[in-house]
């Protein structure tokens, strides 16, 4: 028997909503809506709906409105019955729907991820552990202690012992057969890199070597060197070496395929810095796509850095890429609607109302506070006294009368600016919002659930400027 729902709306969004869910017939669940009697499904509270829901029309499940602040578990005790939120927008209900059938789980992933500490020897001990923890906090597994050519490292020793006191798995990389040796002797976990040149210090280490093809010779040293050492059944991880675009890229990609057939159960690493630090191009996509390749390859070890500014979130990506691909692997799927995390510049849906249905929802406006959204063709600002279109926030200014209300101009000029970048880089707006840039952004996570009432209203809003503003004229005086 197919699942009853409720869904809970404001007048404003009723049509839309009746629109949208007989758009998704037939479907696995039948519905009820039941407009609760307040204009803006956003100032529906806990109370509203408790007092005013005089039953739930045999549902099993409550849907209430994205933008609904109240407690859903007080709502959840009083009517015994399972009551969740919906999506910010109500064109996206076909989308959340689909993503709650899939039992996507975005905490599993099988690669490990080194992040390199690329001037360790120009840092203070308290300066290397402070970075390893940040670089942990945003998804790093080991720590990679990165040596400089021709620099003094007097602290290599005591580094990896106070990281390791810490916590941490620790790597070492170095040209330096010597600090490759120091480190193993202090404890490092993994050393980086090993090659045919260096292969003797094999027999004075107990860390797992990065086994690197020598400078060159391609691939046929890295095999010769992989096969001594399955001989010897001595444990390691084998790096054919990524190279940069236009120097050898191409070719590096074919060589860790070529690796995999010729040695299928062998733990592999891809570098991925020569790419993201040797490219001018955002970095969540090139993770994105080198992530999958190695998912495809089943390579369970990556490295990566974080020296140029423009790759300040390189870990944070390589971390959330690896879940999604994991994700997708596992569910036998594109790494399609699992996240949006690594889409900081667009959205699947920026635009999801058209120019019509934004007008119905202007017509149905009777108060002076404007609402803003996005369209395809523009900006939309509207009121009970018209609707306006432009694709400039300045363009807007005459029509607004708001040179005696600093405040209310304040917030439309943040408002409006939001909504110009995401309608230029085609992102969603939501009015009183930030825009969201995935992994790209740092941001609290807020549980809705602790809303126990209604977020402040633009008079609210307004009366704060207000306040400040006159504190601000009477200071000045």
């Amino acid at each position: 028997m197919a699942e009853h729902i409720l869904f809970i709306t404001g007048k404003l969004a009723e049509k839309s909503l009746h629109r949208v869910l007989e758009s998704m017939q037939p479907t696995k669940f039948t519905y009820t809506v039941h407009q609760i009697g307040v204009s803006v499904a956003a100032l529906i509270t806990t109370e509203i709906v408790i007092r005013r829901l005089k039953e739930t029309y045999g549902a099993k499940r409550i849907i209430l409105p994205g933008r609904f602040r109240g407690d859903i578990e007080k709502i959840n005790k009083h009517f015994s019955i399972e009551v969740e939120r919906g999506p910010e927008e109500l064109k996206d209900l076909p989308l959340y729907f689909d993503q709650t059938a899939k039992p996507a789980n975005l905490n599993k992933h099988d690669i490990k991820i080194f992040s390199e500490i690329v001037d360790a020897p120009n840092m203070e001990i308290e300066q290397i552990c402070m970075q390893a923890s940040e670089y942990k906090k945003n998804g790093a597994d080991i720590i990679d202690i990165g040596c400089l050519p021709n620099t003094p490292f007097p602290h290599l020793s005591e580094t990896i012992r106070e990281l390791k006191t810490q916590g941490f798995l620790v790597s070492v990389d170095s040209m330096d057969s010597a600090e490759l040796k120091l480190g193993s002797e202090a404890g490092a976990d993994f050393v980086l890199s090993l090659n045919q040149k260096n292969l003797h210090l094999i027999d004075e280490i107990e860390s797992i070597p990065i086994v690197i093809p020598t400078e060159n010779d391609g691939l046929e040293s890295l095999f010769l060197l992989i096969k001594e050492l399955k001989a010897n059944n001595r444990k390691f991880i084998a790096d054919p070496i990524l190279d940069p675009i236009h120097f050898g890229f191409t070719n590096s990609i074919v060589r860790y395929k070529q690796l995999r057939a010729r040695f299928p159960d062998i733990e592999i690493m891809m570098g991925i810095g020569n790419l993201t630090e040797l490219t001018h191009a955002d970095t969540s996509g090139i993770n994105a796509l080198l992530v999958g390749v190695m998912s495809e390859l089943d390579i369970t070890y990556m490295l990566t850095t974080e020296v140029s500014e423009h790759c300040s979130k390189a870990v944070k990506e390589a971390d959330t890429a690896r879940r999604i691909m994991y994700a997708a692997k596992q569910f036998d799927i594109p790494p399609k609607g699992l996240s949006d995390e690594l889409m900081s510049l667009h959205e699947r849906k920026p635009h999801p109302y058209s120019e019509e249905e934004i007008q119905e929802s202007a017509d149905n406006v009777k108060d002076p506070n404007y609402r803003i959204q996005t369209g395809k063709e523009g900006i939309y600002l509207y009121n009970r006294d018209g609707l306006y279109k432009n694709t400039n926030p300045y363009d807007f200014y005459p029509k607004l009368d708001v040179e005696n209300d600093p405040g209310h101009a304040f917030y439309l000029g943040v408002e409006l600016a939001r909504a110009q970048i995401a309608w230029q880089l085609g992102k969603r707006f939501n009015q009183d919002e930030e825009l969201e840039w995935g992994c790209a952004v740092s941001k609290k996570k807020k549980d809705l659930n602790k809303f126990q009432k209604k977020g402040p209203t633009l008079d609210d809003r307004k009366k704060v400027w207000k306040k400040l503003h006159q504190a601000k004229k009477n200071k000045s005086k």
